[in-house]
């Protein structure tokens, strides 16, 4: 099942990270500003939506596999951090924010693998407060991306909002997980 067409998806998702990134670095006389803006924010919002593809085209046809299993969170990861390194780097998202959605995806990665080593994977399986923070994730960073005003709607303001609520929303699930796992960890440092 590494090829199914839910692992293509996600490898799709991870194969459209380059594109979010390099948008911003291709000379100005091939796109301007404004034009790196939308593609970044269309290449984003293609890759989030597969995301939500693939997980539905899995369970409809019956191809989950341990290997989308495993690949879906990872793409997931890489796709946000990318994003946040680039809206780091052009100073749209402050960097304490960053370091706090990336610390935690980091911390809780570790968590469930080693959940998954001591045979307790299923304590930290994900919940409906990770999918929500992912949720304010995927809307904030294509506003973010996009940053110019469109019409009344600043892009910039509303993914700003979006992505501290995203942050809370990590500390929030990295606590929740946290607490999930303790007695377990606790049980398995006093062996």
């Amino acid at each position: 099942m590494l090829f199914n067409l839910p692992n293509q998806l996600t490898w799709a998702r991870i194969l459209m990270i380059p594109l979010v990134v390099g948008v911003f670095y291709v000379p100005s006389h091939w796109l301007s500003y404004a034009e790196r803006n939308v593609a970044a924010t269309v290449f984003f919002t293609i890759a989030a939506l597969t995301d939500l593809v693939d997980g539905w085209i899995a369970r409809k046809l019956n191809q989950t596999s341990a290997f989308g299993a495993f690949l879906d969170p990872v793409a997931d990861k890489l796709m946000v951090t990318a994003a946040l390194a680039v809206l780091l780097q052009m100073d749209r998202v402050d960097a304490v924010i960053a370091f706090v959605i990336i610390g935690r995806e980091i911390t809780i990665s570790a968590l469930r693998e080693w959940m998954a080593k001591i045979g307790a994977a299923k304590s930290v399986a994900v919940s409906f407060l990770g999918k929500l923070k992912t949720t304010a994730q995927m809307i904030a960073i294509p506003m973010l991306l996009f940053h110019d005003p469109l019409g009344p709607l600043a892009p910039h303001v509303v993914g700003t909002w979006l992505i501290y609520a995203a942050a809370i929303l990590t500390l929030w699930s990295m606590v929740y997980y946290l607490r999930k796992a303790w007695p377990i960890i606790l049980a398995r440092v006093e062996e």
